[in-house]
């Protein structure tokens, strides 16, 4: 592949994947650098993936030409679940195949390709595939979504060390300022502590802050500490 593909995962179902994808893709696009988003497999809809129209609307750059022929969704299910039960109700198999080449399609046209998975890194994607066994597979460097709502660091430090165990590079933990506890105290510890893992276990890697955005503008830089995003790849 030309450009680098990404691989979006999440601690949990709910965490922000959806919204952390479109708001880097937005912010690496203003930087200069030509990015688009790819979607590995959509659940809960039929004929288009509401996550890549989300990305679309958080990017502000409208519909693209590869969404049109589906190179940014390849493979949708109707039920709202997880791959492996979805395409199970549906009648039919993931097409792997299909998933790739076009993720290889976009990694040609553009700079940076951010294919967003569907929950956490140990969701299955097939009886026998996890998404990790996926993402591992392919060498994909992982920027994991986390956020500082309570119960955040137990699932955040379980996928790191998951990351680690199977040698995945974690490229930035993004932390989601869209799902904060509503305790302070516990979403600014969190965010301390989980800061202070990153430089000590994971030093190459960025700390990422994905803010709330009102109006479809963005309030502030989605990067603090480690390194800045526009870096080379």
């Amino acid at each position: 592949m030309t450009a680098p593909v990404y691989f979006v995962s999440g601690i949990d179902t709910g965490i922000g994947k959806t919204f952390a994808t479109g708001y880097i893709a937005r912010l690496w696009n203003e930087m200069g650098k030509k990015t688009i988003t790819q979607k590995l497999i959509q659940t809960g809809n039929t004929d288009v993936s509401e996550d890549i129209e989300q990305h679309r609307d958080l990017m502000g750059m409208g519909w693209f030409p590869e969404d049109e022929t589906r190179l940014t969704m390849p493979e949708i299910f109707s039920y709202p679940a997880s791959p492996h039960l979805a395409s199970q109700l549906d009648g039919r198999d993931i097409d792997f195949e299909k998933i790739e080449q076009a993720t290889r399609q976009l990694a040609e046209n553009y700079e940076a390709v951010l294919l967003e998975g569907a929950g956490g890194l140990m969701v299955p994607l097939t009886r026998h595939l996890l998404t990790i066994d996926y993402i591992q597979q392919r060498k994909f460097p992982v920027i994991l979504v986390s956020s500082g709502r309570l119960g955040s660091i137990n699932h955040t430090l379980l996928s790191l060390e998951a990351l680690k165990v199977r040698g995945i590079e974690l490229y930035a933990l993004a932390y989601n300022l869209n799902d904060e506890s509503q305790d302070e105290l516990i979403s600014r510890d969190a965010a301390t502590y989980l800061q202070g893992r990153l430089t000590e276990h994971f030093p190459d890697a960025q700390w990422m802050e994905i803010p709330v955005l009102s109006a479809g503008k963005s309030n502030g830089s989605c990067v603090s500490g480690h390194t800045d995003t526009q870096d080379s790849d």
